[in-house]
């Protein structure tokens, strides 16, 4: 495939990467595995040389519906199966959690599942929708991870920020007693709630630290500068970026009833993070995208630092 999406299922029409197919409904993480394309197990097998020697202390991680190699692990690895790592979000169906879009990654590396929360947020005028985002990988990369990632509705731009008074992610690894610790994601609600409300706080003392427009560009600038030390072709390309981002911040129409102040400039660069088009847009591009959407975009989280 062109994209390293492999699999997936969306109830949203596009499911922020622009990637996948749209289901009507995913009522339970067993349909949402279905129709994701997610309904497989991982298998290990030792690993040997070329030459067919043993090599101690390895597994081979593959999936048993193609035998899709997925990645060498320690024999510390444990194998924590989409079923299970997903399961415990069923937990949540009853207070109104549902699901909203699945899939894998890079050749079923890295799977996720997005569910959406069912308290909507009213802040500084806004509506805000907090989504549940639960990834985990099969190549030993990478934990397995629960995340919080805010959506501000009327433009569908992310509010993830890196926030000191309340955690965003919880994660494990995949040598721990894992089975044990996904227990403990069922407190996920409430660090979700903990979490938005912090946010709260947070956006309110964005929205009343009212900004020149001197300084608003100012800080768009150390994203983009233009000094002459740049190149030609650096100039013109960060110039180009630069004017974008500008546009997003004076002239987005759902940021005319917000005034000049950080808020404003956190939108803007959230909706420059997430929707711009690149200079190049490379094949994973998307793929990306899609991780820093829901992990923690690192644009959005410097604007933050600048202004809080």
């Amino acid at each position: 495939m062109a994209h390293e999406v492999e699999t997936m299922f969306s109830t949203r029409v596009t499911p922020w990467h622009g990637l996948g197919n749209v289901v009507s409904e995913a009522p339970d993480s067993k349909t949402a595995l279905q129709v994701a394309g997610l309904d497989w197990n991982v298998l290990q097998k030792d690993v040997y040389t070329q030459e067919g020697f043993y090599i101690p202390g390895y597994k081979l991680n593959y999936r048993d519906s193609d035998f899709q190699q997925l990645g060498i692990v320690t024999d510390r690895y444990k194998v924590v199966q989409n079923v299970d790592a997903f399961r415990f979000t069923d937990d949540l169906l009853g207070a109104g959690v549902k699901y909203e879009t699945a899939g894998s990654l890079q050749g079923g590396r890295r799977t996720w599942i997005l569910a959406k929360l069912p308290e909507q947020y009213i802040i500084a005028g806004d509506k805000i929708t907090p989504y549940l985002l639960v990834m985990n990988s099969h190549d030993g990369t990478s934990s397995i991870k629960v995340s919080m990632t805010p959506v501000r509705v009327v433009c569908n731009n992310t509010l993830n920020l890196a926030l000191s008074t309340a955690k965003r992610m919880w994660q494990t690894k995949h040598t721990e007693n894992i089975m044990d610790r996904m227990d403990d994601a069922k407190e996920t609600l409430f660090f979700a709630h903990g979490y938005m409300s912090e946010l709260g706080k947070a956006i309110d003392k964005l929205n009343q630290t009212k900004l020149q427009d001197k300084k608003v560009i100012e800080y768009m600038q150390t994203f983009f500068p233009v000094s002459a030390e740049l190149s030609d072709i650096q100039r013109k390309n960060n110039s180009r970026l630069l004017e974008d981002l500008k546009h997003r911040y004076f002239d987005a129409p759902d940021l005319q009833h917000v005034g000049k102040n950080a808020y404003r400039f956190i939108n803007a660069v959230s909706d420059f993070a997430t929707h711009a088009e690149p200079i190049r847009r490379t094949k994973n591009y998307d793929e990306n995208l899609f991780i820093k959407t829901v992990e923690g975009n690192p644009m959005i989280d410097r604007a933050f630092q600048m202004v809080a």
